[in-house]
């Protein structure tokens, strides 16, 4: 069960109760079956609150997340629990992936329900559609790292045939790329050719305000890997919603 700052803000407690009793399922009918090897998604959000930056994969467990998805961000961080349990006692190296903000095709783009990025696409899709402005929630500092879903999905694969930690691993941009939530809007703008009115509504709320995470880890790795430039990412997720609006998840 996934959604955006506000879904999560009104359902902390769905957010709990549905995603542990995934993961439980999930986690033990594979091990029940054999399973070799399972890769879970958890989220930045799974991060303390009040830390230092940049956040790496030990800072877990240092501390409470953000009251807002505080029910998703401790479903989340209990994968990782489960998964270091498996491996004591039974060896079984099942692990993670925790990515940063991620958009791009097929994505749910529900603006009620879905994260920032595709929230930001359907909106500017509707107001360059209806002539309307582009109502924004939030003053737009927050500042976030986003990973397109092809890119991460190439991360998945490599984690399933080469990571052989239990440890979990960030799957991220790097720090220099993280960027504004004013950023996000303008290149979205930029990639349907929006020119109304950009209104940012400030009685909203922002969330929380910075969780830049690094990929160091990820880059001991994978020195070389090259993620997809995030302007040229934008404007595929624009090009596709616009080509295939009839069917997408809103």
């Amino acid at each position: 069960m996934v959604g955006g700052l506000y879904k999560n803000m009104r359902q902390n407690l769905d957010f709990w109760r549905d995603n542990v009793h995934i993961n439980d399922n999930v986690l033990y009918m594979s091990q029940e079956f054999g399973v070799v090897k399972v890769v879970s998604c958890l989220s930045t959000c799974v991060f303390p609150d009040k830390t230092t930056y940049p956040i790496d994969e030990t800072m877990m467990h240092n501390g409470a997340p953000h009251e807002s998805n505080y029910g998703y961000a401790y479903a989340k961080r209990m994968i990782d629990v489960h998964n270091r349990a498996c491996f004591q006692q039974y060896g079984l190296r099942y692990t993670a992936v925790i990515p940063t903000n991620i958009f791009g095709p097929h994505d749910n783009f529900n603006i009620e329900d879905c994260h920032v990025m595709p929230g930001l696409v359907h909106k500017t899709y509707l107001a360059k559609k209806e002539g309307k402005p582009l109502q924004v929630w939030g003053s737009g500092r927050a500042l976030r790292q986003f990973i397109y879903s092809v890119d991460l999905a190439r991360l998945f694969v490599w984690v399933l045939r080469e990571y052989d930690e239990v440890e979990p691993i960030i799957g991220s941009v790097g720090e220099e790329d993280e960027l504004t939530i004013k950023d996000a809007v303008d290149a979205v703008v930029e990639g349907f050719g929006f020119k109304g009115e950009v209104i940012y509504d400030t009685s909203k709320s922002d969330g929380q305000i910075k969780k830049t995470a690094s990929n160091a880890k990820l880059r001991k790795y994978l020195p070389d890997f090259k993620f997809t430039p995030f302007i040229a990412a934008v404007k595929e997720t624009c090009d596709w919603l616009a080509a295939n609006y009839d069917i997408v998840r809103k």
